[in-house]
């Protein structure tokens, strides 16, 4: 496993698993319970260590299915994440989904929680003081933010007193390379890590013909799953929670470690897709 700095002093795995749609999307769904959990602690066997979940994932069933996949395990080998929604984002609120989530996970305390939206309708320097009131109380060792802009997550820094944010997570790929203009820069210029989620738009990637993409794979022996993957994780800053319960898959991302494009390479492959 490849291990990137992801906050001043704690190292974590720069390829982790999503669980976006494990245990349901917005209700829960109970039906592949055993497969999942199966898939996490494979996952986890294999050196993905890095979880990322949310209350929001199956209305809370993917925290418990991340809980029990992990329950016999060394929590400290582990880097999770979780999110809050973005109508939970007042002080009670943040502070009741806080507790919520560490109940469904079983454990004491995450190692990241993410605000998972922006809520214009809250105020900013509300919801990030009761970010660090969790930080404050145990509940979380690390604070950050998904989907927002690099002049909101400036502003939500602009907010904090005694904590720095760790982690945007935001949608960046092959096929969305948005971030790279203005928030990857704006990011490596706070210290703040960015951790992409679907970095292979939900199978887009695969399906969508590219010649270069697969020169690539070619030359490297790799599949286009693990050339993308690759193309971001050789990014300075960058990490990506790729998602699976497929066995095959997860093996298949694996397969993204351990080698580097070249800077003209992963230059041509992100002008190919443009």
């Amino acid at each position: 496993m490849e291990y990137r700095e992801i906050a001043k002093g704690v190292n974590v795995p720069i390829l982790g698993l999503g669980t976006w749609g494990m245990g349901g999307r917005e209700t829960p769904d109970k039906t592949r319970d055993a497969e999942t959990i199966t898939a996490i602690r494979m996952a986890v066997e294999l050196g993905l260590t890095h979880l990322d979940t949310a209350e929001y994932y199956g209305a809370g069933h993917a925290e418990e299915l991340v809980g029990e996949a992990i329950e016999d395990m060394d929590r400290k080998s582990l880097f999770i994440t979780s999110k809050v929604w973005h109508n939970h984002l007042q002080r009670d609120n943040l502070l009741t989904s806080m507790k919520a989530s560490l109940k469904r996970l079983g454990i004491d305390q995450v190692d990241l929680y993410l605000v998972h939206w922006p809520n214009p309708d809250v105020p900013l320097k509300e919801t990030m003081a009761t970010m660090e009131e969790c930080v404050k109380e145990g509940y979380t060792r690390l604070i950050g933010v998904s989907n927002f802009s690099a002049q909101l997550m400036e502003e939500a820094q602009g907010c904090l007193r005694d904590n720095r944010l760790a982690v945007n997570q935001v949608q960046y790929s092959l096929l969305d390379q948005k971030p790279h203009m203005e928030l990857l820069p704006a990011c490596r210029r706070m210290g703040v890590s960015l951790v992409a989620y679907r970095p292979l738009e939900r199978g887009a990637i695969i399906q969508t013909p590219n010649p270069v993409m697969d020169e690539i794979a070619k030359a490297h022996g790799k599949s286009r799953v693990q050339v993308a993957l690759n193309w971001l994780t050789t990014q300075d800053g960058v990490f990506t929670i790729p998602k699976s319960t497929n066995p095959v898959h997860i093996m298949e991302f694996m397969g993204a470690l351990g080698w580097r494009m070249t800077p003209e390479e992963s230059g041509r492959l992100a002008e190919s897709y443009r």
